[in-house]
């Protein structure tokens, strides 16, 4: 039997006086934030067309709604896990949450593009201040054991249902009211959060007064939003074009001068060190490859749903209701199993049931009934995606130092977005090489079926790669 690697006690400076409240109330809180988080990174996908015709836009500026949110996400993860260590976990919860809901209600009531695209920016930038916290305060909160493994297949359950759910949300909200809805509804959920945390939530940092190291967070929040901002141009320019080589080209040099400065400053943002902890960099190079093919998933199978079977908006959330349980029963099931089986083999074992889920799915047809068409694939992939989350998230944050664990949250986080960011980019030009320019719907499914064989392929790799380089038994120091 393996035990499950967990996240050290963290000898936290408290600087609240207020009693300590009730764990759940703190699982709770953090989840809600998360859920919010991953919500909004697929619900305006649905309102795209009524936002394009209210506001009247352009081409680049559709692409923009869901860009600007992406590249502000994932540029600030990093920077927004470190500055919880230093400055106070909930704080940056409540900093976060409060840009957050602040700019979903300028998105909602914005009159004119730049109006949008400026909000969902700050979306994203709150976003990116906010999930990190939410991970750190949820396991340091919860003892270490079989609760804190619970807490953190909450955690990873409410991120997996936030994704699945947006396309559901977003139909219900477009069709019963507006596209503003989508944006708005953030408003009174995020207000009541706020108030939560604000009364509940007790704070905490482990800086010990050390300052932030201003150049390393230059140079990796502009290196990773170089790098999401070329990732992104390549739907829209290719992947031999400059405007997506230069970006994607400035962005490694910017993220190679940030390693560099890191290894010579005293009070780095990252310290390097980290990486020698195999359970951080394994579950981490895992977590990439992971999302890289699970983000993928709601893209397309709503692509299928409506393009090719004649699904509405509406009806392809609700054709996707069975998934998004799957991955909230995976994910409740992982710690069940972690400490029959080990972390690392029920990380293997999800990620091999959501291989088979991709295989199954890539052999879709342009009349597919629904059950074996969308239902039953699309429940493998999620609950393989559940099972696998679960021990990755609790294997990431394992081993770091606590002054390090908001660095290491928001780093598992930045793992994920970056390979859903470009995995969905990899995949999308898969899919239009292989239709070639072709609409009907059998061009359309040979596209998408290409699609789920490749991401059935990246899970398999990913379940060798787990194998070989998750760690078997307890994490210890580098």
């Amino acid at each position: 039997m393996t035990p499950m690697p967990t996240l050290r006690a963290t000898a936290e400076t408290p600087v609240s006086r207020r009693p300590t409240p009730p764990t759940w109330v703190v699982v709770a809180l953090a989840c809600a934030g998360q859920f919010l988080v991953v919500l909004d990174v697929s619900v305006v996908n649905v309102a795209l067309p009524s936002m394009r015709s209210d506001l009247d836009l352009s081409a680049p500026g559709l692409q923009w709604v869901v860009n600007a949110y992406t590249i502000a996400f994932a540029g600030f993860m990093l920077l927004g896990g470190r500055a919880g260590d230093l400055y106070g976990r909930k704080r940056m919860f409540l900093v976060g949450l409060a840009l957050f809901t602040l700019a979903s209600l300028a998105g909602g009531l914005a009159q004119a593009e730049w109006q949008l695209l400026a909000a969902r920016a700050v979306q994203g930038l709150g976003a990116a201040v906010l999930a990190p916290s939410t991970l750190t305060i949820l396991t340091s909160a919860v003892p270490e054991g079989a609760a804190r493994a619970r807490a953190i297949a909450t955690w990873t359950a409410v991120g997996g249902g936030g994704g699945a759910a947006g396309g559901l949300v977003g139909g219900l909200l477009v069709d019963g009211l507006n596209w503003r809805w989508v944006l708005l509804i953030n408003v009174p959920i995020g207000a009541v959060v706020l108030a939560g945390a604000l009364w509940w939530l007790t704070e905490s940092r482990v800086g010990g007064g050390r300052r932030l190291d201003l150049p390393g967070a230059v140079l990796v929040t502009s290196g990773l939003a170089t790098l999401a901002y070329g990732i992104v141009q390549t739907e829209a320019s290719g992947w031999t074009s400059a405007a997506t080589l230069v970006p994607l080209s400035g962005g490694a040099v910017l993220i190679g001068l940030f390693l560099l400065v890191e290894a010579r400053t005293k009070t780095p943002l990252m310290p390097l060190k980290l990486f020698r902890v195999r359970s951080v960099s394994s579950a981490n190079v895992s977590m990439f490859l992971c999302g890289s093919a699970m983000f993928c998933m709601w893209f397309f199978m709503t692509l299928y749903a409506q393009n090719v079977l004649g699904y509405t908006p509406l009806d392809a959330g609700l054709a996707l209701v069975p998934s998004s349980l799957a991955v909230i029963i995976g994910s409740k099931a992982a710690p069940r199993l972690m400490p029959v089986v080990g972390a690392r083999n029920v990380a293997v074992i999800g990620a091999l049931v959501a291989a088979a889920g991709f295989g199954w799915q890539s052999t879709m047809t342009a009349d597919g009934p629904f059950l074996t068409a969308i239902m039953f694939p699309g429940i493998l992939m999620m609950l393989g995606a559940g099972l696998s989350a679960t021990p990755l998230a609790a294997l990431a944050t394992s081993g770091a130092e606590p002054e390090d664990a908001g660095l290491v949250s928001g780093l598992v986080n930045t793992s994920r977005t970056m390979g859903g960011s470009l995995g969905l980019s990899v995949m999308a030009t898969i899919a239009a090489a292989r239709t070639d320019g072709g609409t009907s719907p059998e061009a359309l499914t040979e596209g998408y079926a290409l699609v789920f064989r490749t991401g059935g392929g990246v899970m398999l790799a990913g379940a060798v790669l787990m194998l070989v380089w998750l760690p078997r038994g307890p994490v210890t120091k580098a």
